[in-house]
């Protein structure tokens, strides 16, 4: 979930007020060509804190970026953008109070907007259930529900006090297209959530290695067990949240605004801000902990490891290519040597598809993009949990240092896996024989 805005949204002047009495033809045209020059500076100013805002926020400073922000918005008070990069740096700053009236008051300015209202209202809803205020940030949940992406949607919902209405909305998302590791992840957090936890359990374990379900599960436990209104969207977040009074009087979108506008740099005190608590390792067993567990949240940031995400099917048609003869030369073929792996139980998971037909593409995307994959032969289960039906696409038979350093090798060009143990995979349904049996879940 990405909500800052580097561009405006909507570009307004900055209205600077003023009586002329007595004054001439000419004098009245250099009162307003010098009001003119003013409203430029100032919103040149605004552009150029709101982009140190930007620049604070990508660093994760929030005191720097709360500073800028709140001067670009001051400058420039009805311009959505900066109050949608004021809003995040509140949020980056732990403060939720501040943050709920930020999102509000850009919903505001842009109700029309729809991948800014998404935005927008699904973080105002985090603010909402951080201060406690469970009904007001379903309803804007239920406000927004066609502005906000259903993977989202749904773990917000849960988090808000009604995990079966968030498990009900995820459940039917994990059976369409829109399903990915992400939203299954979030589907097994909500089950958590509901209390559900073999459905939690056996949800994750689609995306997961099965030797890791258990420590995710134990976090999760931790999760569920808030100490604060505040403590589980901070640990979605990865924010400390601290007390906070509300965002300035001053920047309130309906304030007034002064018949004279100072153009110099706004001074604002800079409040000091704890550092954000680093993620804890995850645990075998529950234990009370003081300060909030990094759980995972969808588009905001990554589940702990890096997981697959199912592949679109590729176009089937083929295309037609008029290629003209031409005489060339015979290459000489250059072998490259053969890749040794060591035996063992260790696999290396690629993804979660919807069957063994939409694997077998993968795999072909797959294996064209990684030479270390040439020599290797695919493999697979299908499993089937409450969120459907999928083909696991692995290879394996390795010593577990092997299988490690495959993956390494996968990651480092960009693309997701996992290792896990054995689980039944067999050879890919694509290639095993028609009277063999392949192993299912």
């Amino acid at each position: 979930m990405k909500t800052r805005m580097t561009v405006s949204l909507g570009l307004s002047a900055l209205i600077v007020g003023g009586t002329m009495v007595g004054c001439t033809a000419g004098g009245g045209q250099g009162i307003a060509s010098a009001s003119d020059r003013s409203v430029a500076v100032a919103d040149q100013q605004a552009a150029v804190n709101a982009a140190k805002a930007d620049k604070a926020l990508g660093k994760h400073d929030a005191a720097d970026a709360v500073r800028y922000a709140e001067a670009a918005v001051q400058l420039s008070p009805r311009d959505a953008g900066y109050r949608m990069i004021l809003a995040q740096s509140y949020l980056q700053a732990g403060r939720f109070v501040s943050a709920r009236q930020a999102y509000s008051d850009v919903l505001e300015l842009v109700p029309d907007d729809h991948a800014v209202v998404g935005k927008a209202a699904l973080n105002l809803a985090l603010a909402e259930t951080a201060a406690g205020d469970w009904a007001t940030a379903r309803k804007t949940l239920d406000d927004h529900a066609t502005d906000i992406p259903v993977g989202d949607l749904g773990l917000a919902l849960a988090l808000a006090g009604n995990p079966a209405g968030g498990v009900a909305i995820l459940t039917q998302a994990a059976r369409s297209d829109q399903s990915d590791a992400k939203l299954r992840q979030n589907l097994a957090l909500s089950f958590a959530l509901a209390g559900n936890w073999n459905a939690a359990r056996v949800t994750a374990a689609v995306d997961m290695s099965p030797a890791d379900v258990d420590a995710r599960l134990a976090q999760w436990a931790t999760f569920a067990q808030p100490q604060r209104a505040s403590d589980q969207v901070a640990s979605l977040l990865r924010v400390t949240p601290v007390a906070d009074q509300g965002q300035p009087m001053a920047l309130a979108l309906n304030a007034s605004v002064p018949m004279g506008v100072a153009v110099a740099p706004v001074a604002v005190a800079e409040v000091s801000q704890p550092e954000p608590a680093a993620a804890p390792e995850m645990v075998a067993a529950v234990a009370p902990v003081s300060a909030p567990t990094s759980v995972v949240f969808g588009p905001s940031h990554e589940v702990v490891q890096a997981l697959p995400v199912r592949l679109i099917r590729a176009d089937a048609r083929a295309t037609k290519v008029a290629v003209a003869a031409v005489k060339v030369a015979t290459p000489v073929a250059v072998v490259a040597p053969k890749t040794e792996w060591a035996k063992g139980e260790w696999f290396v998971q690629f993804g979660a598809y919807d069957n063994a037909a939409v694997a077998h593409d993968g795999w072909g995307r797959i294996q064209r993009r990684y030479a270390a994959l040439g020599d290797l032969n695919p493999t697979g289960m299908n499993f089937t949990s409450k969120a459907g039906s999928f083909y696991r696409l692995s290879v394996g038979g390795f010593a577990r240092a092997d299988a490690d350093r495959l993956c390494r090798m996968v990651r480092a060009k960009g693309g997701n896996c996992f290792v896990r143990k054995d689980a039944g995979d067999r050879i890919a349904q694509w290639l095993a024989p028609k009277n063999t049996q392949v192993a299912s879940r």
